[in-house]
């Protein structure tokens, strides 16, 4: 893993990919060549993954046509993924790095149940994130979801490095 930009110290997501400091409780669901899928925590449901860059970048424009490569095709694996794992109606995608301490380029993907509130839906999800403990699914729930996830991955077998 490069590290450019922002000092390791000043970047959660770092620290996070280095394993000093995890911030899912569950194992990478997939560790690609480029990037790893992890499991959003603290949030109030299962199926919200992260896609992050495993080099440090800040912005989209920063990716090589190689990490855009792969990011194209984790996006729809995972998506494929999420609906089989949840029967989500929808996936939602994001992309922001501008909150304190996750300037790292990381990419949401959030699987939309059919039975979310209306007032849950679209930019609202995100309500469902960095929630309280009373809130959270708890760790443990999460951890078995990443490696139910990570078993089922697909294309796993042919794009192991």
């Amino acid at each position: 893993m490069t590290h450019t930009g922002a000092p390791e110290q000043e970047c959660l997501t770092c620290r996070s990919l280095t394993g000093e400091a995890r911030i899912s409780p569950g194992p990478p669901i997939h560790t690609g060549r480029y990037w790893v899928i992890e499991h959003a925590y603290p949030c109030a449901m299962r199926g919200w993954l992260v896609l992050i860059l495993q080099r440090h970048a800040e912005a989209l424009h920063e990716l090589t046509a190689e990490e855009w490569t792969e990011l194209a095709d984790l996006q729809r694996r995972s998506a494929q993924l999420l609906r089989a794992a949840t029967g989500c109606k929808k996936e939602y995608l994001a992309a922001f790095t501008d909150k304190p301490g996750f300037p790292h380029l990381h990419i949401h993907l959030v699987a939309r149940s059919p039975v979310l509130p209306e007032e849950l839906r679209g930019g609202q999800i995100f309500t469902q994130l960095n929630v309280g403990p009373a809130e959270a699914v708890r760790p443990t729930d999460i951890a078995a979801f990443c490696v139910k996830l990570a078993e089922a991955f697909p294309g796993t077998a042919e794009h192991k490095r």
